[in-house]
């Protein structure tokens, strides 16, 4: 899948994130509640989190120098996966002992309906983020399942924000009845559980974030689909006889590197296999904007 080439939606996600973070900490503040606590740390991690990608996003796209021959693209990996390792870890971790806290030492302070509005309020501006994020992902798939994209993608700044505001909205929606049915049966163990909850939902978040940033900071291989397509255009050569070996690596969401191991037809000169050799790399780069960089290996049989 192609890198999308605007950053916007980590933008919009950015305000939103400080415009909430703001407001659940004045609620958390009149309130006490440990849920809407938990939900102001949360916010606190995405804003972190826009910025750390914002920077990584930059980063990586500083030109080759003579050491960096191959670029910065996989420095937006890196901060992927800082994100996703210390800081959701960090958030989840934090909610957990706010709700364990909070089952310790039970309190029921404060007017709840400041937590409501802010929720809502919060629900409404998380759901524009994810719209935004949600654009750009699908922008990505290319016709791909939803799963399938999300574990095969080369931008993992797309899947923070998206994941990351699907766990903003969930965690709302905890806190929510967290709060609610702390008021209704005067038992302020609801909302510990809550909270508890909403670091969970952060924890198993982060864990698949995790695999993917450390599966691209590693190096991961372009998609089989692609791989197949590419293969077939090889094939199609009137010069080829066949591919023996294949690799492939993304270097940026928007720079991979094909190599391919080819049997050209014996009869061929070098300038002809030389022809046929550009004649391919054009045809693939034509096809996949992103496979930057195609090398063509001529084998015997």
């Amino acid at each position: 899948m192609m890198f999308m080439k605007s950053s916007f939606f980590l933008f919009v996600s950015l305000a939103a994130d400080l415009s909430i973070t703001v407001a659940k900490f004045v609620a958390a503040s009149f309130t006490g509640s440990a849920a809407m606590t938990a939900e102001a740390i949360h916010s606190v991690i995405d804003a972190g989190s826009q910025l750390l990608l914002i920077w990584g996003v930059k980063s990586s796209k500083r030109e080759p120098d003579a050491s960096r021959p191959y670029g910065y693209g996989r420095e937006l990996y890196y901060w992927s996966l800082l994100v996703s390792l210390v800081i959701f870890i960090l958030g989840g971790c934090i909610s957990v002992y706010e709700g364990i806290s909070r089952l310790n030492h039970p309190a029921l302070d404060g007017d709840p309906t400041w937590n409501y509005v802010i929720l809502g309020f919060a629900f409404v501006f998380n759901f524009i983020s994810m719209v935004s994020a949600l654009k750009a992902f699908n922008a990505q798939r290319q016709g791909d399942s939803f799963i399938n994209s999300l574990i095969e993608t080369n931008d993992p700044s797309t899947i923070i924000v998206l994941l990351g505001d699907f766990g903003d909205l969930l965690g709302l929606i905890v806190a929510f009845l967290g709060i609610l049915l702390s008021r209704l049966h005067h038992n302020s163990a609801f909302d510990g559980y809550a909270s508890i909850l909403i670091g969970l939902i952060l924890i198993v978040i982060s864990g698949f974030l995790i695999r993917e940033s450390k599966s691209l900071l590693i190096g991961e291989s372009i998609s089989r689909k692609v791989v197949k397509e590419i293969l077939v255009i090889v094939k199609s050569d009137q010069s080829v006889i066949t591919v023996k070996k294949y690799y492939s690596i993304y270097r940026s969401p928007e720079d991979a590197t094909m190599q391919l191991e080819t049997v050209f037809k014996s009869h061929l000169k070098t300038k002809e296999i030389t022809a046929a050799i550009r004649r391919i790399a054009a045809a693939i780069k034509k096809r996949f904007p992103n496979v930057t960089q195609v090398v063509i290996e001529p084998i015997d049989l």
